[in-house]
């Protein structure tokens, strides 16, 4: 039984049986969002930037969404790998103060995680940002409307226009919410953001926090961003929002590949997105992308037959340690794909993926 399975747009698969692939090769790495799931990653993350790609020569643009920009940021620290090793420990063992049988109010979340990345990422923004090759984009969402000033009753109207605006196309999401990408002033994305309403900012020591928390602010769940210095004016959501798995004009790059670790292999573009499969499916944006993901045999050995979420949290209660036990567990199990992955690309060799679907 494999446990890694890889799949790749056409201008991918063409460069992958004719010449394998290398580090050289890779210019761009996303990293989805999706809470949980993106623990399972961490163990391939490591090997990516602490080990494979160390000592490439080439530029290289590192997108996250969510728990994505968290993992990416930590990629551009100088001992990525120990950095990464650090947040899957704190994700695990993440909790947080509340009433029994109630969830943990939106205030004691955003207070105590802010506090964790002020600490992780925060007093190391400037090393992040200093990396000599490594240029990160944390994509976060701005309201608009109902939606650019906090409160639960404009959150919860506003959220209902934007779920109905985007049934009718995601472009039409726009009216009610937009991207906002925190950039390494360094170097921008090297393709454009056409396909969505899009504003952009620039990363500094003074905002590289606040923009990875707006980033992982989960609706509802912790109280919005207002305001993050350096950015224009408003209320920050999660990036997921406007860009659940980051599918995004990637063949428009001049040369180079995309390489993705994902946790499925279809690429939602946004969170309300995942009610319409018809927006599932592969497009042209994708051509030079190779993704990593997980088998469905592989899966089905892990806890449960699944990959830790963010129902694990309602789930489990307040019996941290079997949560914590059981995210462990598949944790540890995710070596495997990082294992699998090195095997392949160590070897040199040309090898085949699968189309994307």
């Amino acid at each position: 039984m494999r446990a890694l399975q890889l799949l790749a747009g056409p201008r991918a698969q063409a460069q992958l049986r004719e010449r394998g692939l290398a580090p050289a090769d890779v210019r761009v790495v996303p990293a989805a969002a999706g809470g949980p799931k993106g623990l399972t990653l961490i163990p391939l993350d490591r090997f990516l930037f602490g080990h494979w790609l160390r000592d490439s020569q080439e530029p290289l643009h590192l997108l996250g969404a969510s728990i994505g920009s968290w993992r990416m940021a930590c990629a551009c620290l100088p001992d990525a790998d120990a950095a990464l090793a650090e947040l899957a420990e704190d994700y695990v063992t993440q909790r947080y103060e509340h009433a029994p049988g109630r969830l943990p109010a939106p205030r004691v979340v955003t207070q105590s995680f802010g506090a964790l990345l002020r600490q992780r990422l925060g007093e190391r923004a400037a090393l992040v940002l200093a990396h000599p090759r490594r240029r990160l984009h944390v994509f976060a969402s701005r309201g608009r409307h109902l939606l650019h000033r906090a409160g639960p009753l404009r959150a919860a109207a506003g959220y209902l226009g934007a779920y109905g605006a985007n049934a009718i196309s995601r472009r039409a999401l726009g009216a009610w919410m937009e991207r906002v990408v925190f950039s390494d002033p360094r170097d921008a994305l090297p393709f454009p953001l056409h396909d969505f309403r899009t504003r952009h900012a620039a990363l500094s020591p003074d905002n590289l926090a606040s923009a990875v928390l707006a980033s992982c602010t989960v609706p509802f769940a912790l109280e919005p961003v207002q305001d993050p210095p350096g950015a224009p004016a408003g209320t920050y959501w999660d990036g997921g929002i406007t860009d659940y798995h980051l599918h995004l004009d990637y063949a428009a790059m001049g040369e180079g590949l995309v390489l993705y670790p994902h946790f499925q292999t279809r690429i939602v573009p946004g969170w309300l997105d995942k009610a319409w499969t018809r927006r599932h499916h592969a497009t042209g944006f994708l051509s030079n992308l190779v993704l990593l993901a997980p088998t469905p045999e592989w899966l089905a050995t892990l806890p449960h037959g699944k990959l830790p979420d963010r129902q694990d949290f309602k789930a489990y209660g307040d019996d941290h340690a079997a949560r914590q036990r059981d995210w462990r567990r598949a944790l540890a199990e995710s070596q495997r794909l990082a294992d699998e992955f090195a095997e392949l690309v160590q070897s040199g060799r040309p090898f085949q993926a699968l189309a994307l679907p």
